[in-house]
């Protein structure tokens, strides 16, 4: 099978910041995009599935923190003496 590669116009690439040089191809899974001044590449698959999971964070986490019993949150709160512009 022939690769054919076509230039997409008006495109900037996310590097070097040259426009009117990224170019795409695909394959039978994956469709690539590629800067010919920099050598960028970028890939992502037909199918729409995810590269990969999805990394732990504490926004996902199954586990939230355990917050003793009778704590309380902290307030900051601005110093009543001086403004924000002294800042």
């Amino acid at each position: 099978m022939t690769v054919i590669k076509r230039f997409i116009a008006g495109a900037v690439c996310p590097r070097c910041g040259e426009m009117d040089c990224i170019r795409t191809y695909r394959d039978d899974e994956r469709e690539y995009k590629e800067c010919i001044r920099c050598d960028y590449e970028d890939s992502m698959r037909l199918d729409g599935q995810p590269e990969m999971e999805e990394l732990e964070t504490r926004v996902n986490r199954e586990n939230k923190p355990q917050i003793e019993e009778g704590a309380q949150p902290l307030l900051f709160t601005p110093n009543p003496g001086t403004s924000r512009k002294d800042h």
